[in-house]
């Protein structure tokens, strides 16, 4: 991903805050005279507008390893993530890569041969605390490579006082997609400038599409790993959308509409029912609104979509034990909580897991957590994923126009570049 996955801010820090937490390096880790070895950590910013950078919290972390490891330092520098993928394929191309990258993918450098297995960096009982969805989705070719840091899951969104408007009962939010069409139907009467969102420009229309798609069972791969892009499920989905589109259930455009945009149409009071995600809570704190599980074709979605950052570790340098000394450090249940609710984001381990639940002032965040053991992530063992992702983002929003033709073509786009 090259930006950050619940999408915090796209106006974060502008550049790259590059501060090291201790002695500026450029080049690979290495062992010093003394004993002392130096480790690269390359990480992405979760700042907002220029608040909380994620600078802050990797200082403190890497503050407290190196008072109880003297021998291991980290070299520290922190991306603006409009600027992280360009980065570190420059580093990568130069043989610069660091010993530790945390960013939005792992696949295409695990496939290359360039990481380390996550169980030569982590302990056994590290790597036993993590979700295990959320470690499955780490797995390329039987091994896990990718280590999760931060995840998030969606929900329902919906605004309580335009369904009462709507003469709609919020508790009993919509369940089938024949409820979201009569729920959107009263809203539309009621005079609710978007009765449902459905963002497809492509900023994230990727998520929006699977989101759909889980609901009638489809996705971007078959059970085996092949492309379906325009199986006949899908295909039924986009039908659907399609007959919301047409009906003026939804925006006018989709294709045009980016998720950012609608979301803060919601925060306004111009949206009745959207997919939605755990960092709109804090600009919504003040509105009154339920989260209920996504709506599916003939019930509740049988899942819905799960999306996570990764930890990854580069062979290169030989540090693995360092490494692995390290992440055991800020994988521990403190480190990784503060984090977490630093940002609204959902947690990764199941020690974190735990904590979240029991801690009352989380109550908003509750009902993410329950789901999230049980979301389904985007194929991202798939070293081609990046690119048809990349396709989709751009062309999917034409589906609800000609699903037959929009889904061919980005099925034959896949398959290509499988070949």
């Amino acid at each position: 991903m090259k930006r950050p996955l619940l999408a915090l801010s796209a106006a974060t820090m502008a550049g790259a805050l590059a501060l090291s937490a201790c002695s500026k390096g450029s080049g690979s880790g290495s062992t010093s005279a003394d004993g002392v070895t130096t480790i690269r950590f390359v990480a992405a910013d979760y700042g907002s507008n220029g608040q909380n950078p994620g600078q802050a919290y990797w200082q403190g972390v890497i503050s407290a390893f190196q008072q109880q490891n003297p021998k291991i330092r980290v070299d520290l520098q922190v991306i603006n993530w409009n600027d992280l993928d360009t980065q570190v394929k420059t580093m990568v191309q130069n043989g610069n890569q660091p010993d530790i990258l945390q960013t939005g993918g792992y696949a295409d450098y695990a496939k290359n041969g360039m990481l380390y297995p996550a169980s030569d960096i982590l302990s056994p009982a590290t790597a036993g605390d993590f979700v295990p969805a959320l470690a499955k989705a780490g797995v390329q070719d039987g091994t896990q490579y990718g280590v999760p840091f931060v995840s998030s899951a969606r929900m329902f969104l919906i605004n309580n006082a335009l369904f009462r408007k709507a003469g709609l009962d919020p508790a009993n939010p919509p369940k089938t997609w024949d409820d979201v069409t009569t729920a959107a139907t009263a809203l539309k009467k009621a005079g609710v400038d978007v009765p449902l969102g459905i963002p497809l420009g492509k900023e994230e229309a990727q998520a929006e599409s699977f989101i759909w798609m889980m609901g009638n069972h489809g996705g971007y791969q078959d059970a085996g790993g092949a492309y379906a892009i325009n199986s006949p499920a899908n295909l039924a989905t986009f039908t659907q959308l399609k007959s919301w589109v047409d009906a003026g259930l939804t925006e006018q455009s989709p294709a045009s509409v980016n998720r950012t945009d609608l979301t803060k149409d919601f925060a306004s009071g111009k949206v009745g029912m959207l997919n939605g995600f755990p960092g709109q809570l804090g600009d919504l704190k003040a509105m009154d609104v339920s989260w209920a599980p996504m709506p599916g074709k003939d019930g509740v979605s049988p899942s819905t979509l799960g999306v996570a950052d990764w930890v990854m570790a580069f062979r290169k340098g030989g540090h693995k034990d360092q490494i692995r000394a390290f992440l055991d450090f800020a994988y521990q249940r403190d480190n990784t909580v503060r984090f977490d609710k630093e940002y609204n984001l959902l947690p990764v381990t199941r020690s974190a897991l735990d904590a979240l639940q029991a801690d009352p002032d989380e109550k908003a965040l509750q009902p993410f957590l329950q789901i999230l053991p049980t979301a389904t992530f985007y194929p991202l063992s798939d070293p081609t994923w990046p690119g048809v992702s990349a396709q989709v983002k751009t062309q999917i929003g034409t589906a609800v126009t000609d699903p037959r033709k929009a889904l061919d073509a980005l099925q034959q786009a896949a398959v290509q570049a499988g070949r």
